[in-house]
């Protein structure tokens, strides 16, 4: 027990380690907001997509659905060597000769877009088609509609799973080691092998529980809130 204490607890090498480590963090929580912010994105366009009324569109429906059934079932390890080490083998002019940085904030946002895409259509089926059948009472396009009465109500319902996906997310930046990007994880393993202990692992995992927890008890805050605000409404 002392040797797995000192191994993973050491307060010596733990603070030795907190530097290194933080050097690396930097570099995952770059990751985590850049992919967030453009998973938001390509998730509610290829969500409308999957929405689309009319059989002139259906090729376009197809195509989110391939897309969004394959990165769902593919493992983001697996999306990481394809892009990051598969792509530049192909040497292909503007797109081979990217950073692993870059590389890996593609697959994040290939694989998380997917998952993100159903948590925001759920939202928008969740929407009773009355609203949408007055809206377009109303005189509003189909567009309009959805932009003014469907989304905004939508993703107010899906808050909640959104922050529960990126708290996948934060953690999965981790993932990215296998590249060779240098990250927490990364790190970590550098100072193991330089001190012969473990401890740098349990500093980054402190740095993640850190950043996951608040967003945890934000999220939770979130779903009480709703349920409160249902149980009002039901009354």
């Amino acid at each position: 027990m002392g040797k797995f204490l000192h191994a993973f607890f050491s307060p010596l090498d733990f603070l030795r380690a907190v530097p290194q480590v933080w050097d690396g963090f930097q570099t995952n929580i770059k990751l985590m907001v850049i992919a967030e912010a453009l998973v938001l994105v390509f998730a509610l366009t290829v969500a409308i997509v999957r929405g689309l009324p009319g059989r002139a569109l259906s090729p376009l429906r197809a195509i989110a659905i391939v897309y969004t059934d394959i990165f769902r079932g593919t493992p983001l390890i697996l999306v990481l060597f394809i892009v990051g080490l598969g792509v530049p083998a192909l040497n292909i002019t503007g797109i081979s000769d990217r950073s692993l940085f870059v590389y890996g904030i593609v697959s994040l946002t290939l694989v998380y877009t997917a998952y993100v895409t159903e948590v925001y259509r759920a939202g928008i089926e969740s929407v009773h088609p009355s609203q949408r059948m007055a809206a377009r009472s109303l005189g509003l396009s189909y567009t309009q509609a959805l932009r003014f009465v469907i989304l905004p109500q939508a993703v107010r319902r899906v808050i909640p799973p959104l922050l529960n996906d990126f708290i996948g997310l934060q953690k999965d930046t981790a993932l990215i080691t296998v590249l060779g990007l240098t990250e927490a994880a990364a790190q970590a393993g550098f100072y193991s092998s330089d001190y012969f202990n473990y401890a740098g692992f349990t500093v980054a995992a402190v740095f993640f529980i850190i950043l996951t927890i608040p967003l945890a008890r934000f999220t939770d805050h979130l779903v009480k809130e709703r349920e409160l605000r249902e149980r009002a409404q039901a009354v």
